[in-house]
């Protein structure tokens, strides 16, 4: 097997000039903002570089700032004749550092540990300085490591407990509970069985040993694609957060996340100490089929075809193994796993196909909730849909292809067919997407109008319209957000609300994007072609405005009816990000008014029934807590290091809600879920119609 070589970042390339002199003529040409490639622009794009290597000032000394910042007054000047050395010289110098401190880590975790001295540590980047001597930076990485450790003294205590629930559940969800308890026992191994304290320290200081090595290692394996991106994208985030320079394999991955296809095996790879390991594989995938490919297996080898040489993938960068691993449909791929159980590596041949990511299409559920006058329960359609989606390939080369906006149209005809009595739309985690998609979507409610306005540097604006007559759904109607609802999911939102056409619930707001970006391909620009080797550039060109004149822009879509959720108060909203687009207004249209919407008073009503329900509810409670907990230390410039007062203050935190919480972040499942939280919507849409009869509506 050929062994995977670690790179060492090498030189700028004639490619990188060219690349960089395009993204900065065309944020020149066609940012909002109109702003000029100055100092200041100079200024934000050193301190994002510095703090995209380095957030918590831990790797660079303030001396290699102050001479890295030195350089600023000649960035403008570089980047537009395609000199991007100075991102070299940066790295290379962040690396030597790297290197230091993880020597460092390596030494203060040989040294005893004493968790009963009440010392703390500043985590807050804001209030934090970069060492300035040798001796600062060792006391630095000592406190951190200490913090590290804890952090593991944290997990272990969570692990145990989901141990103990699993197998007090199994006890008392079986009739033959103790045998079933005991087979769980003695199925494990004994790296598994219980640690004496000292042997799990021991474990943790191992676990974070690896840790420290493995990110060392990924940061040298960090190429030049990889480098251009990181410092142009800092260029691009100084002008606003949403324009960013794609490499080709990131532009690749997006395309993908656009069009919900992909060709390869059909599996969601991450990087484990040093191995590729499998997290899960696509129902109905390649890999799936096979069979042979199981979840937590490690893929130590890939090879092409029947007759490739198995290469060595351990060590090497994820998007290099999946590069490796994806191909053309019809093509074999073999991959040297070691499984998950333990049984002997193995080789496994998988025929590539086109896949289609159905996990993150638009899904549809029914459930029964309330009763209605004759006793029998409401049917509530639910929908959830995790992005506006759109192949725009597909759609510019032949006029269609996988559509947000056919998906959920499909299922709201389905919906009619059962016989449903009221809609709920999911937005929840919706980061938005196709503008076209938000627009047609929209369409699928409400009967022709203006769904969104937009406009550009030059202060002009447009409205785009809804021209197809009649609606797919036209009974009530629930829009649920969070905080994690951007861009095309507020337009959906804002539009639904103007026109009075359901309610809006769930987050105070949603996230406050309201800006418009466009692909550019640099080839085009470059080369006259369409071929993705150069990369993109994502520029904001336009900003969006409800039917009603108000931006979305910072202030989001605020709810109707305010369902309590730890992402409302996460510092993850647009107004939180650097160098955010001010909110706004323009003139408004003029629009339609839903005839069966809610009023004022009828919203008040629902909210107070909303408060009484939540207020009562003993999932709620807990929510409750964890807000309170959350609320506390958020904003906290220093966390203690003291085991006991460590432990005390995260006792609320040793719970299933948090990863729960984690898990509904990071879902790729998008699972209909009826949950504490799903009845509270399920309660507020009958408690809806029930008002909408009243009224006659």
């Amino acid at each position: 097997m050929e062994s995977a070589a670690v790179a060492e970042i090498s030189e700028p390339t004639r490619s990188d000039e060219y690349i960089s002199m395009a993204v900065c003529a065309l944020l020149q040409e066609s940012h909002i903002s109109e702003h000029d490639l100055d100092e200041e622009i100079a200024h934000r794009m050193v301190s994002g570089f510095l703090k995209s290597l380095d957030p918590q000032k831990l790797y660079f000394y303030r001396q290699d700032v102050d001479t890295i910042q030195g350089f600023e007054k000649q960035v403008p000047g570089w980047l537009r004749k395609g000199n991007v050395n100075l991102a070299y010289v940066i790295f290379k110098t962040y690396l030597n550092r790297l290197d230091e401190r993880v020597a460092m880590m390596e030494a203060a975790l040989d040294q005893p540990m004493d968790f009963t001295l009440d010392e703390t540590m500043k985590i807050k980047p804001e209030v934090l300085d970069y060492p300035k001597t040798r001796a600062e930076a060792e006391e630095r990485v000592r406190l951190r490591v200490k913090y590290d450790m804890l952090l593991l003294q944290v997990d272990d205590q969570k692990a145990a407990k989901k141990k103990a629930n699993t197998e007090e559940a199994a006890s008392e969800g079986t009739e033959n509970g103790a045998a079933d308890a005991q087979n769980t026992e003695t199925a494990g191994t004994a790296e598994e069985t219980p640690k004496t304290p000292e042997e799990k320290l021991q474990a943790n200081r191992e676990k974070l040993r690896k840790r420290y090595s493995s990110f060392r290692k990924r940061m040298h394996q960090m190429d030049g694609e990889e480098l251009l991106e990181f410092y142009l994208t800092s260029m691009t985030n100084s002008y606003d957060p949403h324009s960013s320079y794609m490499s080709p394999s990131t532009l690749e991955n997006f395309n993908i996340s656009m069009s919900l296809e992909l060709q390869g095996i059909g599996a969601t790879l991450t990087s484990e100490d040093g191995y590729v390991t499998v997290k899960r594989l696509v129902p109905g995938g390649p890999a799936e089929k096979e069979g042979s490919l199981k979840i937590n297996d490690k893929i130590c080898g890939v090879a092409q075809g029947d007759d490739g040489t198995m290469e060595d993938v351990v060590d090497m960068k994820l998007d290099e193994v999946v590069k490796k691993i994806r191909g053309k449909a019809d093509t074999v791929v073999r991959l040297e796993v070691i499984p998950a159980d333990g049984s002997a590596t193995k080789v496994v041949r998988i025929v590539r196909s086109k896949i289609e990511l159905k996990d993150s299409e638009a899904k549809g559920v029914v459930f029964e909730a309330g009763k209605k006058a004759d006793g029998t329960p409401y049917k509530i359609g639910v929908i959830n849909l995790p992005s506006f989606y759109l192949d725009m390939q597909a759609n510019h080369l032949f006029g269609k292809g996988k559509s947000s906006t056919q998906d959920v149209k499909r299922i709201l005809e389905d919906f009619n067919a059962q016989g449903v009595d009221a809609v709920v739309l999911d937005l929840r985690n919706n980061g938005g997407g196709s503008l076209q998609e938000s627009i047609s979507l929209t369409g699928l409610f409400i009967d022709l109008g203006c769904v969104v306005q937009v406009k550009d540097s030059a202060g002009k604006s447009r409205a785009y319209r809804d021209f197809t007559s009649g609606v797919t759904w036209n009974g009530p109607l629930v829009v649920v957000i969070n905080k994690l609802s951007a861009s095309a999911s507020e337009i959906l939102a804002g539009a639904i609300q103007d026109y009075g056409r359901g309610l809006v619930i769930g987050d105070k707001t949603t996230h406050g994007k309201g800006t418009v970006q466009t692909v550019e391909y640099l080839s085009r620009r470059l080369l006259g072609t369409d071929s993705p080797k150069l990369g993109a550039l994502k520029v904001t060109i336009q900003q969006f405005y409800r039917p009603l004149g108000d931006s979305t822009q910072n202030r989001g879509v605020a709810s109707d009816i305010e369902i309590p959720a730890i992402t409302t108060h996460m510092d993850i909203g647009e107004s939180d990000l650097d160098y955010s687009l001010e909110f706004d207004q323009i003139e408004a249209q003029e629009i339609e008014k839903w005839a069966a919407g809610p009023d004022r008073k009828m919203i008040q009503r629902l909210a107070a029934r909303s408060a009484e329900r939540v207020k009562a509810n003993e999932e709620f409670g807990k929510l409750a807590k964890k807000i309170d907990f959350y609320c506390r230390i958020k904003d906290r410039e220093e966390v203690t290091l003291n085991m006991e007062k460590f432990m005390e203050e995260r006792a609320d935190v040793l719970t299933d809600e948090e990863e729960e919480l984690e898990e509904a972040l990071t879902d790729e499942a998008n699972e209909i879920e009826r949950d504490f939280y799903m009845d509270e919507v399920l309660n507020i849409m009958t408690d809806y119609i029930g008002e909408l009869e009243k009224a006659g509506k």
